[in-house]
């Protein structure tokens, strides 16, 4: 792929449609334009959109320019987030469901935003909890990233599977995930990353009707590669993405870099 004097452009790779911006900024405009569209256009339709939203910065121009979006109704949208780490503090500024709070529900007037809860006395009651606000409110919209290593939400090759019968499950986090939180500036060192999450498994990921894939920078210009040229496989977790019928993925100059090489 040439990637010179790059302007907005786009191709396919199986069933996934791809968004190349020149840079990030350029990437949250596009993405945030095409999960407005899609919003506005099911709420002519149905009373509630229900919505799954990914914390990490590779998500902040997105999460920037959708808050400024025209035509929202966010009084008629439930909001679910991926994953959580399991003991890390509520108020935490890592915590994931605070990162959502901060860059876009305190900005919205949000129907509802129903979190994950890291520090439940009982995981597997938060579980049930969870997984029966995900049935009650089936999701129309995903809106997520892709990890360095290709999981998307918590799902690491090592317990990623494409069949799993879990709605939200335990994982243990490889080390390239903890260390991306590390690169992300999330945490100062390895060692304060919590080593264990609450996710959504990858067919509650990939069940909504729509999906957009927000994914800038240099650090996940491999994982492009793979999630693009790979064979699909639980090995590269976001592969699957290119079996869903509607999905779209942005990239910028940096992360589609790889691409073709």
């Amino acid at each position: 792929m040439n990637l010179d004097n790059l302007s907005t452009s786009a191709l396919s790779v199986d069933n996934l449609a791809v968004i190349v911006s020149p840079n990030r900024e350029q990437l949250g405009i596009e993405a945030a334009s095409a999960v407005a569209e899609r919003i506005r256009e099911i709420q002519s339709r149905k009373e509630t959109v229900n919505m799954i939203f990914a914390s990490a910065p590779s998500q902040n121009e997105f999460l920037q320019h959708l808050k400024n979006a025209a035509g929202i109704d966010w009084s008629r949208i439930n909001a679910f987030h991926m994953d959580e780490y399991i003991g890390l503090e509520s108020d935490a500024p890592q915590n994931f469901a605070t990162f959502l709070v901060d860059r876009l529900f305190n900005h919205v007037a949000i129907g509802n935003f129903y979190r994950i809860n890291g520090n439940a006395s009982n995981v597997t009651d938060e579980i049930a909890r969870y997984t029966a606000l995900l049935e009650e409110n089936p999701v129309d919209i995903i809106c997520m990233g892709i990890g360095e290593n290709c999981h998307i939400a918590f799902n690491d090759p090592h317990v990623a599977d494409f069949n799993d019968p879990a709605t939200v499950k335990v994982v243990e986090l490889d080390e390239t995930s903890r260390v991306q939180q590390v690169n992300d500036g999330c945490f100062t060192t390895l060692g304060s990353v919590p080593t264990h999450a609450l996710t959504l498994t990858i067919p509650t990921l990939v069940k909504p009707a729509h999906a957009f894939c927000i994914v800038p920078g240099p650090l996940k210009a491999q994982a492009i590669k793979y999630t693009l040229e790979a064979d699909i496989s639980p090995e590269f977790p976001s592969t699957i993405l290119r079996e869903h019928p509607d999905a779209r993925l942005f990239v910028d100059k940096e992360s589609a870099s790889l691409l073709g090489a």
